[in-house]
């Protein structure tokens, strides 16, 4: 089984982007088993100061998840350009420690929608780029932007999407294709 922790950068409960982490549950290829973590709303900004030896329980509690996690999959929407404030947040604290981070070497595919007319592609390469710079091995390929979410799914919920299906479900297969691969040398 392939455990795949997921991140939705919206914290709004009725959020298309946590609608879209549904539907990649729901629709979950066979073998893989992704699941929300909540808790990044419980982390503070990160601060080196309070990251030392006795770092907060929500870091520590986040830093667990992600190292008995197989891969991650970012799912995100488009704020002012850029990434939500809480999902960059998550991952500096996953960047951390240095050199021993629970995100290092860990696959991260990035996906996301938003009004625009390109589904937040900003805020997904910001995403892959500081997952990167955090040690990830980001999955450059996986690219899922679904535009002007609010008009497409003002009645539906995106698992009844067929095309949201595939994407959601070709996502998880990439990431958990990559959690078998060696790491790079």
């Amino acid at each position: 089984m392939t455990n795949v922790v997921v991140l939705v950068g919206s914290l709004r409960a009725d959020s298309i982007n946590r609608k879209l982490a549904e539907a990649a549950i729901h629709h979950a290829p066979e073998g893989i088993a992704p699941s929300v973590y909540e808790g990044i709303v419980d982390l503070p900004f990160y601060n080196e100061d309070i990251d030392g030896d006795t770092p907060p329980a929500s870091a520590v509690a986040f830093r667990k998840a992600l190292a008995d996690a197989d891969g991650v999959l970012l799912v995100t929407p488009e704020y002012n350009g850029t990434l939500p404030a809480v999902l960059k947040n998550a991952i500096d604290w996953a960047s951390r420690p240095f050199g021993a981070s629970p995100i290092s070497g860990k696959p991260v595919a990035v996906i996301g929608s938003a009004f625009g007319q390109y589904g937040g592609v900003w805020a997904h390469d910001d995403a892959r780029k500081a997952a990167g710079i955090a040690g990830a091995k980001v999955l450059e390929d996986v690219k899922v932007a679904i535009p002007q979410s609010v008009v497409r799914f003002a009645e539906t919920h995106p698992r009844e999407d067929d095309e949201v299906t595939q994407l959601v479900q070709g996502a998880l297969t990439a990431l958990a294709e990559a959690t078998a691969e060696p790491a790079a040398a």
